[in-house]
C-alpha cells in the first residue's frame, strides 16, 4: 500500500475503513470518505487505487462537500428571492478543479494529509486531472475568472455554456508543425459534473412561421433537440456561497429514433436527429469554411441562447406560482442576462419569442422586458470578429427569429427617422439588417447595442475606441449606454494557488492574507522593493518557479534550458495581431548577431530561454506557418553549440491554463506587443504582472493600465499608438514605409533557408508590398520592429543589475491590485446588473 520505495499504489489500502463522510474536513475522516468513494462509487474494477482511481475517488469526495455548500446557496437564494445574474458565454476555460476547490474551500492540508494516508503525496493525484475543454482563449478564461469572483463575493448569479466534448483540440507538434487532435477530456467522465435529468428543455431549428386566427404566431415544424442540463460547482473562497456553471448537451428522444427504417437496414436515415443532436457540442468553433459549418456554430449559439433563456424563465414562474402571480414587468428587476461577446446574442430575439408566442405578451411590452434585461461586452473591434450572418442562413434555420430582427430593424430605422434627421445618410451602417444585395448579413454587434440597456468594452483604451469609432454614431443616440469594465483575473489561481512560495512572502511582508479577496492591499509592498531581505526571498522564490518550470519544458519538449537564464515568455492564441511573428524576427535577429560575435563577445551577452506558446485555429494557414517557424527556428538554434548557452527558443505544446499556471509564475519578461488599438484587453498581462514578472509591450489594452499602475519605469514600452495606427497604414499604402536593417536582415536570413526547406514565402511576403489581401503589413510589424529591438536591448540591460530587476519585479506585484476580477465583478454588479450579495449564513 504506502509507498516507500516511490511505486504508486495500486490496490486498496488497508487499516482506514470505507465511510461516507460528506462534511469531513479533518485528515483521517477525509480518507475514510475518499475510500468510501472509491469502494461504493466506482467506476473502475474493484479492488484497483491507482493514481487515476485515487484523483476521481478525491473528486468526488471533495464534491460531497461542495454539493452541501451548493444545496445551502440555492436555498438561500430561493428563501431571499434577490436579482440574479445569468452569464451567457461560449467558452469557459476553467483549467483543474481539484486544487482550486481544495484551495477556496480552505482544505489544503487535511486533503495532503489524507491522500499520504493513503500512500499518494496530494500533487501526484492533482497532476491526474486534465483539464476541461470548455474554451479557447482569454474570452473562456475571462468567463472562468469572473465565476470564481462572483462565488467569491457572494453574488447571486449562474454561468450558461456549452458541454463540448472534444474542446477546441489538442495541439501536437510534428515536423509538419501544428496537428489537430481531438481533446479527450470526457473519454471517461468528469468528477465535477451532475446531470440534471429534470432539467430539459426543447430546442427548435429550421420549421416555419404559423400564423393564427388571432394574427399571433408560433414557430412549428423542424428539427426539435433537447438541451440537457449539467451543472459543475464553482466555490467561492473562504465562503460558503458555492454557485454553478449549467451546460448544456444537445440530445435527441428515443422516439426520434425510426425503429422500421433501423430495421429495414437504414441505419444512418433511422437516427438522422439522435446524429444532428450529436454534432452541436462535439466541438467549440467548428470550421466555418463550408456552408454546414456555418449552420452548425449557428446552431450552437441559438441552443446555448434558447435552453439556457428557458431555464431562467422557467425560474421566474417557479417562483410566480409559490408567491402568487408576478408581472412580467418584474423580469427585468428579477433577471440580469450578460452575453459574452456577440455569440450568445440570439439571446435577444429568442426572449422576444418567448414573451410573445409562448406567453402572450405585447410587441411593446416584450420589448421593454427585453431591453431592460439584456447587456453586451464587447471584446473587440477586429472586423472579422464582429460576427455577421447571412439573412438566407438565418431565414432557414431560424425564420421566427428572423421576423422579430426585421421588426427590431424596422422600428429602430424609423425612430432614427423621426429624431435624428442628422443621422439619414448614416442609417445603411447603423442599422441591423446589411441589405446589400451581393451579401445581405445580421450584424449582430449592432443588434446587441440597439437592444442592450448597457454595453462595455473591456479595458480604457478599448472602451475609448469603442465610444469614438466603432459605435461612435450609437453613443450620439443613447450617451450613457456605454461604459468601461475592466478586465480582471482571479487571485486565487493566478497568484495564491499557483505560486504558493511567492504568496507565502507577500502575505508574510504584509503581515496578512487579505490581499487574497483584496488585491488592492499589494501597494503594501511598495515600501519593502529595495529591502534586501525581500528582495532575497523574493529571487528564492523565482527560482524555485524557474526550476520547476525548467523541468516541466525538458519532460514535454525534450530540450533542456538554464534555469539561470532570463525568462522571456509570449503565450496567447496565435494570430497576426499579437504579432508572435515580431518576437521569432526578433529571436532570429538575435541568433544571426550572436552567430557573427567572437566566442568572448558571446559570454557578456544576457543568455535568454524564449518561450511562445499558443493554438493556431485549425483553418488560418498564416498563423499555423508561425508555429511552424516557431519550432524550426527552435531546432536550428537549440542544436547550434555556439550559441545555444546564450540562446534557447521552446514552444511549448497544447497551451492551456495548467500549462499556465506552470510558465507564468516562472517567468520574468512576458511579451505582449500586439498592435496599439487591436488588443481590446489581454488578461494574461494581468498575470505576469501580478507574478513579479516585467511586461515588454505596446499602448495597447490593458498594457495602458498596468504600465500606469506598476509605474513607466518598470514597463519596457515601444510602438505605435493607437491614433497613429491608420496614418501609418496610409502612409504604408502611398509606398512612403522605408524599412529598419535589422527587419530586412532577419527577414533574409529566413529567405536563405538556415532554418530548413520549408516554403516561408507566403509568410513573409505577408509583411512586403505596400496594400492588398494578405501583403502590405497590416499589423505594422516592419514599423514597430526598430522600437522593439531597441526595447529588448534595455531588458538585457536592465537584467544584468539584479537588484534593480527585483526591485522593478516586486513594484510589479505591488501595482497589480487593480486587475483583480473581484474588482470587474463588483463593478458589473452596482452599475450593469444592479445585483447584490447574498451570503450563506
Amino acid at each position: 500500500m504506502a509507498n516507500t520505495n516511490g511505486k504508486a499504489a495500486t490496490s486498496l489500502p488497508e487499516g482506514i475503513s470505507a465511510k461516507a463522510i460528506p462534511e469531513a474536513t479533518e485528515g483521517t475522516e477525509i480518507a475514510q470518505n475518499i475510500l468510501y468513494h472509491a469502494k461504493y462509487s466506482p467506476h473502475f474494477s474493484p479492488l484497483k487505487f491507482g493514481p487515476e482511481q485515487a484523483l476521481y475517488a478525491t473528486a468526488e469526495s471533495l464534491r460531497d462537500r461542495l454539493i452541501e455548500l451548493w444545496n445551502a446557496t440555492y436555498v438561500h437564494f430561493n428563501k431571499v428571492d434577490p436579482k440574479q445574474t445569468y452569464y451567457l458565454s461560449m467558452e469557459y476555460l476553467q483549467g483543474r478543479a481539484l486544487t482550486n476547490a481544495i484551495g477556496n474551500l480552505n482544505l489544503q492540508g487535511p486533503y495532503a494529509d489524507a491522500l499520504r494516508k493513503l500512500g499518494y503525496e496530494l500533487e501526484e493525484i492533482a497532476e491526474q486531472e486534465k483539464d476541461a475543454a470548455l474554451g479557447n482563449g482569454g474570452l473562456g478564461r475571462l468567463a472562468s475568472c469572473f465565476l470564481d469572483s462572483m462565488a467569491t463575493l457572494n453574488l447571486p448569479a449562474w454561468g450558461y455554456g456549452l458541454r463540448y466534448r472534444h474542446g477546441l483540440f489538442k495541439q501536437l507538434i510534428s515536423q509538419k508543425g501544428q496537428e489537430e487532435i481531438p481533446e479527450d477530456w470526457l473519454e471517461k467522465f468528469s468528477p465535477w459534473e451532475i446531470v440534471r435529468h429534470d432539467v430539459v428543455f426543447p430546442v427548435r431549428f429550421f420549421g416555419s412561421v404559423q400564423v393564427n386566427p388571432d394574427g399571433s404566431r408560433k414557430w412549428v415544424g423542424g428539427d426539435v433537440v433537447q438541451a440537457l442540463a449539467y451543472d459543475v460547482p464553482i466555490p467561492g473562497y473562504n465562503t460558503k456561497n458555492t454557485i454553478s456553471l449549467r451546460l448544456w448537451e444537445a440530445k435527441a428522444r428515443a422516439e426520434d429514433l425510426d425503429l422500421y427504417q433501423f430495421n429495414e437496414g437504414e441505419y444512418e436515415l433511422a437516427a438522422q436527429l439522435h446524429s444532428r443532436a450529436q454534432q452541436i457540442c462535439t466541438v467549440l468553433y467548428p470550421g466555418d469554411a463550408t456552408e454546414n459549418g456555418k449552420l452548425l456554430r449557428l446552431k450552437q449559439q441559438f441552443f446555448l441562447c434558447s435552453a439556457s433563456l428557458q431555464d431562467i424563465i422557467s425560474r421566474f414562474h417557479e417562483r410566480s406560482t409559490t408567491e402568487g402571480s408576478r408581472k412580467w414587468s418584474d423580469f427585468p428587476s428579477k433577471v440580469a442576462v450578460q452575453m459574452n461577446d456577440t455569440h450568445p446574442t440570439l439571446a435577444i430575439p429568442e426572449l422576444m419569442r418567448l414573451l410573445m408566442d409562448e406567453n402572450g405578451l405585447g410587441w411593446d411590452e416584450a420589448w421593454d422586458v427585453t431591453s431592460r434585461t439584456v447587456a453586451y461586452t464587447n471584446h473587440t473591434v477586429l472586423p472579422e470578429a464582429l460576427e455577421k450572418w447571412s439573412q438566407s442562413l438565418m431565414w432557414k434555420l431560424l425564420p421566427r427569429h428572423m421576423e422579430i430582427i426585421t421588426e427590431i430593424d424596422k422600428r429602430f430605422v424609423k425612430t432614427i427617422r423621426d429624431t435624428r434627421v442628422d443621422l439619414e445618410d448614416k442609417i445603411s451602417s447603423l442599422s441591423i439588417l446589411d441589405n446589400n444585395p451581393q451579401k445581405p448579413v445580421v450584424r449582430m454587434a449592432n443588434l446587441c447595442v440597439v437592444s442592450s440597456h448597457t454595453v462595455n468594452g473591456v479595458a480604457q483604451l478599448h472602451s475609448d475606441i469603442l465610444k469614438a469609432e466603432l459605435f461612435a454614431d450609437y453613443v450620439s443616440i443613447w450617451p450613457n449606454k456605454f461604459q468601461n469594465k475592466t478586465n480582471g483575473i482571479t487571485p486565487r489561481r493566478w497568484l495564491r494557488f499557483c505560486s504558493p512560495e511567492l504568496s507565502d512572502i507577500i502575505t508574510k511582508w504584509l503581515k496578512t492574507d487579505k490581499w487574497i479577496t483584496d488585491l488592492d492591499l499589494l501597494t503594501g509592498l511598495r515600501q519593502f522593493a529595495d529591502n534586501e531581505e525581500l528582495q532575497s526571498e523574493w529571487a528564492s522564490a523565482k527560482a524555485a518557479n524557474k526550476k520547476r518550470l525548467a523541468q516541466y519544458i525538458e519532460r514535454v519538449t525534450g530540450v533542456s534550458i538554464d534555469p539561470t537564464s532570463l525568462f522571456d515568455i509570449q503565450v496567447k492564441r496565435i494570430h497576426e495581431y499579437k504579432r508572435q511573428l515580431m518576437n521569432i524576427l526578433g529571436v532570429i535577429y538575435r541568433f544571426k548577431k550572436l552567430k557573427e560575435m567572437k566566442p568572448e563577445e558571446r559570454k557578456k551577452t544576457v543568455p535568454r530561454t524564449v518561450m511562445i506558446g499558443g493554438k493556431a485555429f485549425a483553418t488560418y494557414t498564416n498563423a499555423k506557418r508561425i508555429v511552424k517557424l516557431v519550432n524550426d527556428v527552435g531546432d536550428v538554434v537549440n542544436s547550434d553549440p555556439e550559441v545555444n548557452e546564450y540562446l534557447k527558443v521552446v514552444f511549448v505544446p497544447n497551451y492551456n491554463v495548467t500549462v499556465a499556471e506552470m510558465l507564468i509564475p516562472g517567468s520574468e519578461l512576458s511579451q505582449h506587443i500586439s498592435t496599439a488599438g487591436m488588443e481590446a484587453s489581454g488578461t494574461s498581462n494581468m498575470k505576469f504582472a501580478l507574478n513579479g514578472c516585467l511586461i515588454i509591450g505596446t499602448l495597447d489594452g490593458a498594457n495602458v493600465e498596468i504600465r500606469e499602475e506598476v509605474g513607466e519605469e518598470n514597463f519596457f514600452l515601444f510602438g505605435a499608438t493607437a491614433d497613429q495606427v491608420p496614418r501609418l497604414r496610409k502612409e504604408r499604402e502611398d509606398g512612403l514605409f522605408k524599412p529598419d536593417p535589422r527587419f530586412e536582415e532577419a527577414k533574409q536570413f529566413v529567405k536563405s533557408g538556415v532554418f530548413g526547406t520549408y516554403d516561408y514565402g507566403p509568410l513573409l511576403d505577408s509583411l512586403e508590398g505596400n496594400t492588398g489581401f494578405g501583403r502590405g503589413d497590416y499589423f505594422l510589424v516592419g514599423y514597430d520592429f526598430p522600437s522593439y529591438m531597441d526595447a529588448q536591448a534595455k531588458v538585457d540591460e536592465a537584467y544584468k543589475d539584479r537588484k534593480g530587476w527585483l526591485k522593478m519585479s516586486i513594484l510589479s506585484t505591488a501595482g497589480s491590485g487593480k486587475f483583480s476580477s473581484d474588482r470587474t465583478i463588483a463593478q458589473y454588479a452596482k452599475e450593469i446588473w444592479n445585483i447584490e450579495a447574498c451570503p450563506v449564513p
